[in-house]
């Protein structure tokens, strides 16, 4: 077994990497495993919603000039109810902000973070096609265990391994709990050209079958559209006129008419948080550690910050305590707040904003309403999901 006394991350993404070039820059060693090939991830063309406050800290690992030309600007949310008042809009400008947020597909933000590492490598030991097999966490250390590109089983000790990988080396420990919520619900996501251009306007319209958003994506709009499974199924079903024709009919005429559709991924969602977590040397974090619902594009963002919380963490301890227990519970304390509130932000907009109960639209236009008419709630709003809490 090699021991080496510095963290290692599990998991190569975008909540990894922003860990690694974190910890780089405040000249922390950090070794990250990753079980898929580099480059495995370039071509993939889901969409992902950053806020302002993730592209600050794009900026600061020098990502951002890497990744701008790949990126659509979110200058204006209109969010509404289908078949019923009331509607609120907010615009960057009103809030002195450039963006709102910005939409890149993960692919783009793969390349740019791989380009950035390789621009200043040193204190980064990134392995790739390395799976880990196995995790054990006792009271000195983490052993972590992988398989090499060759196929020979590896083992690492370190002070403190960090689960990134969005989960799967979870399954190798038994006894973690976690607290997990099934909506019942799919996202049926994908690419679609409207007959009216975007206009860096992102739509966000709640439907008694769930929410849907049209997100600026280059010279289309990426789209999210939920719904119960059974609902799910039959638009799934559909063929691509009959898909276009019903996307306008949830959706309505603001864009104009939906012209094309591109491939169309579905996916279940879930609300799950990690009920136990390590006393010392492991910690998770991204949606290893919370799985959000997409409404309101939290969950991505709450991972970047788990990120760079635990970077500055790690930064402010003396290496001999790396993984203590006591430093641990500082980082814990720390986040439960911001990942607490985004787990209730989202399950209460899913609640309230995803039936058709009598009584219950009137009371959602109303509230769509008032925040049109207040702007101190509507700075609120930005800046949560800009910042977090």
């Amino acid at each position: 077994m090699q021991t080496i006394n510095h963290p290692v991350v599990i998991g190569g993404g975008p909540v990894g990497l922003v860990l690694a070039l974190s910890l780089q820059q405040s000249a922390v060693p950090v070794t990250v495993l990753e079980a898929q090939s580099h480059g495995a991830m370039y071509g993939d063309g889901r969409a992902l919603a950053l806020s302002y406050g993730t592209r600050q800290v794009l900026e600061q690992l020098g990502v951002w000039t890497l990744l701008e030309n790949s990126v659509t600007a979110i200058e204006t949310i209109h969010v509404s109810q289908q078949k019923g008042f009331g509607r609120t809009v907010l615009k960057a400008q009103e809030h002195d902000l450039p963006a709102l947020g910005y939409v890149v597909s993960y692919g783009a933000l793969m390349q740019a973070l791989d380009a950035r590492i390789a621009q200043s490598p040193a204190g980064i030991t990134l392995h790739d096609q390395v799976p880990v097999t196995a995790l054990d966490v006792h009271a000195t250390a983490a052993e972590v265990e992988y398989q090499s590109a060759d196929g020979a089983v590896q083992k690492l000790s370190t002070p403190l391994a960090v689960i990134a990988d969005g989960g799967r080396s979870l399954e190798s420990i038994p006894g973690l709990v976690r607290e997990t919520k099934h909506y019942g619900h799919d996202a049926l996501v994908g690419l679609v050209q409207t007959e009216q251009p975007h206009r860096n306007i992102a739509y966000e319209r709640f439907t008694p079958f769930g929410p849907m958003a049209l997100l600026p994506n280059g010279q289309q709009f990426s789209l999210v559209w939920t719904g119960e499974q059974v609902y799910l199924d039959e638009i799934a079903g559909l063929d691509d006129d009959a898909f276009l024709q019903a996307l306008h009919a949830a959706f309505g005429d603001r864009v104009g008419k939906f012209l094309h559709a591109g491939k169309r991924f579905r996916f279940p969602l879930k609300l799950s948080k990690l009920g136990q977590t390590f006393a010392a040397h492991c910690v998770v974090i991204g949606n290893a550690a919370q799985t959000m619902h997409p409404v309101a594009g939290q969950g991505f963002n709450v991972g970047i910050r788990d990120a760079v919380a635990l970077a500055a963490n790690v930064a402010a301890t003396q290496d001999s305590e790396w993984g203590a227990a006591h430093r641990l519970a500082e980082y814990h304390q720390s986040r439960q707040r911001d990942t607490g509130r985004g787990l209730q932000f989202t399950d209460f907009l899913v609640n309230v904003f995803s039936n058709d109960l009598v009584g219950v639209g009137l009371l959602r236009g109303a509230g769509l309403g008032a925040l049109s008419l207040l702007p101190m709630a509507r700075r609120y709003l930005v800046n949560k999901m800009s910042y977090g809490s």
